[in-house]
């Protein structure tokens, strides 16, 4: 009598759990329902976190990654799911560790992320983002073959953020690239190639007049030209 009592009890507990999640379930559902209407972001955040605990999700784990991301909250993103390299990820979960490691200033890990977006569907866009990254560390060589392939697949519509100034701009990404290049000779030899760096910088600027940071980058290099 004690042991079916016992299985009576256990199997109670366990129905009243299963309607409790269900439940719960349908309460966050509305929940995320509701702050999707009211566009609080914040809110979806919270709601798919607890629909995720309820009932674990892969593509609900990777949407709220993307939703970390957009909100700046890298770190929070990277939590979400993981930093590995993995073959099999979504586009949107290696886009949001590449963003994201680039972010916290991880460049040799968002490269690695980056390279297997650029192996997915190589692009000019990609192709800056990359040769920017390794530029950062020095990886040259790898910089300037990125920069080719930019500036041979690049079209006049494209644009690329830049975010030194305290507003935020765009400019053509034939430019950007071109800016790139420059930065990037430069860096290889300071010296003999100051001119060619500061020609391929002026390109830049014929393309946009406005482009902030290849304006910066040129009065650097004309200071240091006297110098010389």
């Amino acid at each position: 009598m004690k042991k079916f009592s016992i299985v009576v009890f256990t199997l109670m507990s366990v129905t009243a759990m299963a309607q409790t999640n269900t439940e719960m379930k349908k309460h966050f559902e509305t929940f995320y329902n509701q702050m999707k209407a009211q566009g609080d972001v914040q809110g979806v955040i919270n709601a798919m976190t607890h629909l995720e605990i309820l009932e674990p999700n892969q593509a609900r784990k990777d949407t709220l990654a993307y939703l970390y991301l957009t909100e700046g909250m890298y770190l929070q993103a990277l939590n979400t799911i993981g930093i590995e390299k993995n073959a099999s990820d979504s586009d949107i979960n290696v886009e949001v560790k590449a963003i994201s490691l680039k972010n916290l200033n991880q460049p040799e890990l968002a490269i690695e992320q980056y390279e297997v977006l650029f192996s997915r569907s190589p692009n000019a866009p990609l192709a800056y983002e990359m040769a920017d990254l390794k530029a950062q560390i020095d990886d040259l060589a790898g910089a300037k073959a990125n920069i080719e392939f930019g500036l041979a697949n690049v079209t006049d519509d494209m644009k690329r953020s830049f975010y030194e100034r305290q507003q935020p701009y765009q400019t053509s990404l034939k430019a950007a690239l071109l800016y790139l290049k420059g930065i990037v000779l430069f860096k290889e030899d300071q010296v003999k190639n100051l001119d060619s760096a500061l020609k391929l910088i002026n390109e830049a600027l014929a393309i946009d007049p406005n482009f902030n940071m290849a304006k910066i980058s040129r009065e650097a290099l004309e200071a240091k030209k006297v110098k010389n």
